[in-house]
């Protein structure tokens, strides 16, 4: 296959010229590759997780550990993707010096979930992915004042009671979410 232009360039869907390092709110979407529902399901508008959901909320509780200037605020596992609000905080020269960048923060922990993944493969038996676990990238939206943030914080409470017209729903119509997703 010869290297087309148009179609084989990585464009960056991040807000051209913003510092994703300075404090502020962001609300992240990141997706399981192909949107397979591997992490549970949703009944009767309630999230159940599998045993790799509960992993990767973990994997997300504990990035407060390794990114001190960060808080989390509320968040959601659903079937095949995950909803959650992170903070990052200033805290002065230090953070200056090695700012915590909000793809650094989803890269971790797209890696560390994606190795406690694969040992769950290796010795619970669970589902194993397509090539790999997450989708390239993720979705972002910089949360500019409180207003923004309660309307974010209730979408994400109520998304499980939603599923069945979530865009990342597995019978949802090809959309700007779900239009790379191999369908059966």
């Amino acid at each position: 296959m010869t290297f087309d232009p148009h179609k084989h360039h990585r464009r960056s869907i991040r807000l051209k010229g913003y510092d994703y390092s300075q404090a502020g709110a962001y609300f992240v979407t990141i997706c399981i590759n192909h949107g397979q529902p591997l992490l549970g399901e949703v009944q009767n508008g309630i999230m159940i997780p599998s045993p790799a959901g509960i992993m990767v909320a973990e994997c997300w509780q504990g990035l407060t550990e390794r990114f001190p200037n960060i808080e989390q605020d509320v968040f959601s596992l659903m079937p095949n993707h995950f909803h959650g609000n992170l903070l990052i905080l200033e805290t002065g020269l230090n953070a200056k010096q090695n700012p915590v960048v909000l793809g650094n923060m989803v890269g971790a922990f797209k890696s560390i979930s994606t190795h406690q993944y694969i040992q769950g493969v290796q010795e619970q038996g669970w589902e194993p992915f397509k090539k790999r676990l997450w989708q390239r990238n993720f979705y972002e939206r910089i949360i500019r004042n409180e207003r923004e943030l309660e309307a974010i914080r209730t979408y994400i409470i109520n998304n499980p009671a939603h599923w069945d017209e979530d865009k990342l729903h597995p019978d949802a119509p090809p959309n700007e979410f779900n239009r790379d997703w191999q369908r059966p």
